[in-house]
């Protein structure tokens, strides 16, 4: 798990401190949403050719590890 995860980078100078996947731009939160609209992960990988298979499983545990949170916050309303 922890290989996968030093592929999410957190730098002030990228997306503006955003996690993104391997410093290149794509935010986690970007690559969430695609996994959530029903995309496949092949799908993903065909569309944006600098993604690998495990760039995705990152997210995923990223997502996971944030769902681990103490605190939950409402956020229907945004």
């Amino acid at each position: 798990m922890k290989d996968l995860m030093e592929r999410i980078v957190i730098d002030p100078n990228i997306c503006h401190g955003q996690p993104v996947v391997r410093g290149l731009r794509y935010p986690v939160e970007m690559v969430l949403e695609l996994l959530g609209s029903g995309m496949t992960h092949q799908e993903i990988l065909e569309d944006y050719e600098d993604l690998e298979a495990n760039d995705l499983l990152a997210v995923l545990q990223y997502a996971a590890k944030l769902s681990k949170t103490k605190s939950i916050v409402d956020i229907a309303a945004a």
